[in-house]
């Protein structure tokens, strides 16, 4: 007779709740875990062999496999083998009485998530499924985004990351992008500025023209005027042809000046005379050209303070930064650290074809840890270099962090402190971050987590995060 548990199928269930399949042939076992844990809020789905539960299990399924390790038909070695052909990112969980522990230890090896011996009483193993509920919820979330990221055209196809900060960045140029106000985008190098520009322009009506790009600060200045405004024949020695300038070159599409505050305080009294004219005159000539552009500037500096020390025109900022927008720097946003650097490895596997072994969750710590003053730049480095090195995913995590990366990061290897160290420092920032983010409110934490109220609680006491503490 079935298990009155198999009720609840996990196709049908909340799917807010946390999902745990439950297969073991001792019918005792499977009715006290199943009811322990309906109570601790997981949703259970119950099977008395593992040939049924597999039925139940595709690559999208959102929970943790929970199985004994003897079994009839399909034993618990085989059933996790078949579980990891499946997903090899599911989290299987072995049960197993103490003299099978070597071959729970063995299956560990080829990816089972953990094990625990029996007998065990059911709290022991709440917190193991806990952990294992999050890195599946990782998992799925960063799989989402990553399908996103594969539609062309869009925003998330250009800007990756679901923080807080980036979610508002995107919702800020889809709203802009359409409009032919000048925008000024701000942010530290390496934060993306280029991409911004060229998301606004491939989101506005002239998407299907010219982007020309010009970076102010890699222009001499004996050739920027005619760089920018073109010139005629003999105009200057050497000038033996007419030359289009780069302003000119943007006609009915996007002039991006990137380090615009690079630009000498001569040139740019003629760029505002550009922008308020909306035409160009070449050097050696008298007769204008009308251009019709929709500009964007970018720069890493503060160009208010330039302002005050008289190294940029302020009519000029009024002009370029109707609209300003904001790119914060990758310290300030570590949520995205993991989904971009999976991303950028997948790339550089890619391109230089070599294979991608991902980094355990484990070693995540070192990347939360690091500042990152070449922001996203410098992440991309790393994660290319990471995929060129050799050895394991831990001896190639190592050996970045010990010489690549700058003496700030987090300790790699043996210094990193046990595993349980390491995913308790992983779980505090989470949940620091998360409390931060909502200004301490509990209620979002939750939704955003997914976990009940007491569970927050007793993580919070357990991690001595307080949210009078928070900065």
């Amino acid at each position: 007779m079935p298990d009155s548990t198999n009720d609840k199928n996990v196709a049908t269930a909340n799917p807010r709740l946390p999902h745990v399949i439950i297969v073991d042939d001792e019918a005792a076992l499977r009715v006290s875990l199943s009811q322990w844990l309906d109570l601790s809020g997981y949703v259970v789905d119950v099977h008395a062999d593992a040939v049924s539960a597999l039925e139940n299990i595709t690559p999208d399924f959102a929970g943790v496999i929970l199985t004994d390790v003897k079994m009839p038909k399909l034993d618990g070695i085989a059933f996790t083998k078949s579980i990891l052909k499946i997903d090899r990112d599911i989290p299987v969980i072995l049960m197993t009485g103490h003299g099978d522990v070597p071959m729970a230890v063995e299956a560990m090896k080829t990816g089972a998530y953990d094990f625990v011996e029996k007998p065990f009483e059911p709290t022991e193993i709440l917190e193991n499924l806990q952990r294992a509920i999050e890195k599946r919820k990782l998992v799925i979330e960063n799989r989402t985004l990553r399908a996103q990221i594969t539609r062309q055209g869009t925003l998330d196809s250009r800007l990756i990351g679901n923080s807080q900060s980036m979610r508002a960045l995107k919702a800020e140029i889809a709203n802009i992008a359409p409009t032919e106000v000048p925008v000024l985008v701000s942010g530290e190098t390496g934060t993306g500025k280029e991409l911004v520009a060229r998301a606004i322009h491939d989101l506005s009506t002239r998407s299907d023209r010219r982007f020309v790009a010009v970076n102010c600060a890699a222009i001499p200045e004996s050739t920027a005027e005619s760089e920018l405004f073109g010139h005629e024949k003999g105009a200057f020695t050497g000038a033996a042809s007419r030359r289009v300038g780069w302003i000119e070159h943007a006609d009915n599409g996007t002039l991006f000046l990137d380090e615009i505050s690079s630009m000498p305080l001569a040139l740019q009294a003629k760029l505002l005379r550009v922008i308020e004219q909306r035409e160009v005159v070449r050097l050696g000539s008298n007769t204008p050209v009308k251009v019709n552009f929709r500009l964007i500037c970018a720069t890493n500096e503060d160009l208010p303070s330039a302002v005050a020390e008289k190294q940029f025109r302020e009519d000029l900022l009024f002009r370029i930064n109707t609209f300003e927008l904001q790119i914060a720097p990758l310290r300030q946003r570590k949520d995205d650290l993991p989904l971009l650097f999976d991303i950028f490895a997948e790339r550089a596997a890619e391109n230089f074809d070599r294979p991608y072994e991902k980094p355990p969750a484990t070693l995540w710590g070192n990347l939360l840890g690091h500042e990152w003053s070449g922001n996203v730049r410098e992440l991309k480095n790393l994660a290319e270099r990471y995929v060129l090195l050799t050895g394991s995913p831990d001896d190639r995590w190592a050996r970045l962090f010990n010489t690549g990366i700058g003496n700030n990061a987090s300790a790699p290897s043996d210094k990193a402190g046990s595993l349980a160290e390491q995913l308790r420092h992983f779980e505090q920032h989470i949940i620091r971050d998360a409390l931060i983010r909502h200004d301490g409110n509990i209620k979002p934490v939750m939704d955003e987590l997914d976990i009940p109220r007491r569970t927050l609680n007793e993580k919070m006491k357990k991690l001595n995060i307080r949210r009078d503490t928070l900065e």
